[in-house]
């Protein structure tokens, strides 16, 4: 059966959003197990302003020290120039550009029109060639913007057409406000592989709305391969008012593996990362299979009164 790939987000889409500040060596060592764990991608962290987002201030240092494998990809969002120059001197894998499809979006994220986002990221491609780090391309709000609602499939297609051409490697469609249907995730992933068969296409799905697992099975029958996903289903958008967190990889695994789809990904290792996790962040995490155990976990029947 189809190979999944999975990509891990909760040590920067998660951690952002924690009201605590995660310290750097419970960072570091949690990352270290996620190496291990068989995902294939880790979003390590966001070379950011320190005042934008306090708890990712210690990006340095995180993307220097973790220990690397190397079935593993590592890479770190970046808005411009100066945060390309911080990823290239840890040595990242591959950099995340990230521009909304709304307009009001990526004002409210960036302060930035659509196109002032890709004549910035123009910038951050002329200093990445021949360095050797990919890029990656996200089109935040594809599926919809809680401001302007709807999004135009072809703007989508215009935007990944514009990444492509600033020599972007793959393209995420991300579903920011968890707005996503199934049927529209299936119909908008179908015209993007018609259009670039063969192109690596992620989808990053938030569970706002308790769609997140039916909108990747929609996303596998149109042929996408790879899913961002958070341990715990940590996470959410500071700038969509109810953006609650991605959907949770220890469910997203265990839900694939029980289809019988083809994973690196250790199920057994994520439910008790997951399960760690808790004790970091200091709360509950929205993850079910932590809760309910997975669907082969048996238990003794109780015995009958007397």
């Amino acid at each position: 059966m189809t190979k999944i790939f999975i990509q891990e987000v909760a040590t920067r889409d998660g951690f952002q959003m924690e009201e605590r500040f995660i310290p750097t060596e419970e960072k570091i060592a949690l990352m270290d197990r996620l190496s291990d764990s068989g995902v294939d991608k880790i979003e390590v962290t966001s070379f950011v302003s320190p005042k934008a987002i306090p708890n990712l201030r210690d990006a340095e240092e995180v993307m220097s020290e973790i220990r690397r494998n190397d079935g593993v990809t590592y890479t770190t969002l970046i808005p411009n120039v100066r945060g390309a120059e911080r990823a290239a001197a840890c040595q990242a894998d591959e950099v995340n550009l990230v521009a909304s499809v709304s307009e009001t979006h990526n004002s409210k994220n960036v302060r930035r029109t659509v196109d002032e986002s890709f004549a910035s990221f123009k910038e951050i491609a002329d200093y990445l060639s021949g360095t050797g780090i990919n890029i990656n391309g996200t089109l935040a709000t594809t599926f919809g913007c809680p401001f302007e609602g709807s999004i135009d499939e072809n703007r989508v297609l215009e935007l990944a057409e514009s990444y492509l051409d600033l020599g972007a490697r793959g393209i995420t469609l991300a579903d920011t406000t968890g707005m996503a249907t199934p049927n529209q995730v299936y119909d908008l992933c179908k015209k993007v592989l018609d259009r670039w068969p063969g192109l690596p296409v992620t989808l990053h799905f938030h569970n706002t709305r308790g769609m997140g697992l039916a909108n990747v099975v929609e996303g596998i029958r149109a042929g996408i391969t790879r899913y961002d996903a958070s341990l715990g289903g940590l996470g959410g958008c500071p700038f969509a008012p109810g953006a609650t967190g991605n959907i949770c990889t220890e469910d997203l695994v265990h839900m694939l593996a029980f289809m019988g789809y083809e994973m690196n990904a250790d199920l057994d290792k994520l439910i008790a990362l997951s399960s760690h996790l808790e004790t970091l962040v200091g709360h509950e995490v929205p993850g079910q299979v932590i809760k309910a155990g997975k669907i082969t976990d048996l238990h003794t029947s109780p015995a009958h009164p007397k």
